[in-house]
């Protein structure tokens, strides 16, 4: 059975965070097609922004996606990229049952057209021990806990990246977010 996974970095991602992100995953879980795209650099963080930011890109994702032709495929984003996440998802032509999956990390949930028949996740991340909650925390979301991170920026970005650090902050994580990336698949079965 063939995987595709589509991953959306979120505000202020660059192509060498998606870089990172990227060769990690193949080490992680190798087998597994991966695409990752960086956020649009002149989209806010706002959910309209981030979706239509990227509105020259779509066609082309969803090419890569009949290209690949997997058996199973997972959009993801991460935080604002969840805007771009879900509305490439609204777009997707029908799969069979069961073969598509919307996960959502940390970021914008999807409107219920987004979710176009398909399988969908939200997560949020906790401290090891339930003390500290991701930025985006929601008690309604699938939790991941994180054995490293403490801190709110952190926690975000331990959903993407297991190496995430409490150097992590408002200020550090267009820097420090994918910094000695370790991808996080908590959500790939």
């Amino acid at each position: 059975m063939s995987t595709h996974v589509v991953f959306f970095g979120g505000f202020q991602s660059s192509q060498a965070d998606m870089d990172l992100w990227l060769a990690s995953a193949q080490q992680v879980c190798p087998g597994v097609t991966y695409d990752a795209f960086p956020y649009p650099g002149h989209a806010s963080s706002s959910r309209t922004a981030a979706a239509h930011g990227f509105e020259d890109q779509y066609d082309g994702v969803l090419g890569r996606i009949a290209e690949v032709g997997a058996d199973s495929l997972f959009i993801v984003g991460h935080s604002s990229g969840c805007a771009i996440a879900n509305e490439l998802n609204a777009r997707i032509p029908s799969m069979h049952d069961g073969a598509v999956t919307l996960i959502d990390l940390d970021g914008f949930s999807p409107w219920p057209h987004q979710i176009n028949g398909s399988n969908h996740e939200v997560w949020s991340a906790v401290q090891s021990g339930g003390k500290g909650k991701s930025v985006n925390w929601a008690a309604s979301h699938k939790i991941y806990p994180s054995v490293s991170a403490t801190q709110p920026w952190s926690l975000h970005f331990s959903l993407v990246n297991t190496a995430a650090t409490d150097a992590i902050d408002i200020n550090t994580y267009p820097r420090l977010g994918y910094a000695g990336c370790i991808a996080n698949l908590y959500w790939l079965p």
